[in-house]
């Protein structure tokens, strides 16, 4: 059995070409995966915990699979294209299914965590999010 505590985890800041504001990306899976590691797992699975201060977020994207969000802490804003602006609360599980152009980040007034279960995906970044858009 193997534990990860969030204060050991190397941070990284997250490209400003793909976020707003000082979002931080922490990779909870090791890049050399233990041997006893199943040989069906996907070997480029990635689960990642992301803080992102109040108001920070990602550029509109699409994932070629389904990418899965767990909130660890605070309120994750989120939309969909063509959708309206939603809130998830800590411990909310949001799916995104492949090909579905989409945003995601912190409420304006409070920091959110969440943590980032991508599964064989490859991740096309797109435009900003405008503040327009973000506060809608």
């Amino acid at each position: 059995m193997h534990v990860v505590d969030p204060s050991t985890l190397a941070g990284k800041p997250g490209d400003p070409a793909y976020f707003t504001g000082a979002v931080t990306l922490r990779p909870m899976v090791p890049k050399e995966p233990p041997a006893d590691l199943p040989s069906d797992l996907p070997h480029n699975a990635k689960l990642t915990r992301v803080e992102f201060p109040a108001g920070a977020r990602t550029a509109w994207h699409t994932h070629t699979r389904v990418q899965v969000l767990f909130v660890a802490e605070g309120r994750c804003r989120f939309q969909h294209a063509g959708g309206p602006v939603q809130e998830a609360a800590i411990g909310a599980t949001i799916w995104i299914p492949a090909g579905e152009k989409h945003w995601h980040g912190a409420t304006p007034d409070a920091p959110m965590v969440h943590v980032a279960l991508n599964i064989d995906l490859e991740t096309a970044w797109l435009e900003p999010v405008t503040d327009e858009q973000y506060r809608a």
